[in-house]
């Protein structure tokens, strides 16, 4: 029976994203080893009003401030050589990742 690493990985910064994603990749091809994805999934995006300053007196005034969070999914076959170089990965600091390991 074999296993599938479901790697899910979330930051604010695609740039920072896409690169940890393609150095994944890079990892599991190198490795011989089959690869689903990377699958971009939807950016949610996180809006906060704020009144801007100062308000005293008169109509109010609003800013939005929007926080947007870029998410990928990747499938990899698991095999404990990929895994272990992808442990070793250097991840920046705004970028999340959530490892998952299914049974076929």
């Amino acid at each position: 029976m074999s296993s599938v690493v479901r790697i899910r990985l979330w930051s604010t910064d695609p740039n920072n994203l896409n690169y940890v994603v393609s150095q994944i990749v890079d990892i599991a091809k190198k490795a011989g080893v089959k690869v689903k994805g990377p699958v971009p999934l939807p950016v949610k995006k996180l809006t906060v009003p704020v009144p801007r300053l100062p308000h005293g007196e008169g109509s109010k005034v609003w800013d939005k401030w929007e926080l947007r969070i870029h998410k990928r999914l990747l499938d990899i076959e698991a095999n404990e050589h990929v895994i272990r170089q992808i442990m070793r990965v250097r991840v920046p600091e705004n970028v999340y990742i959530e490892i998952e390991i299914k049974r076929k």
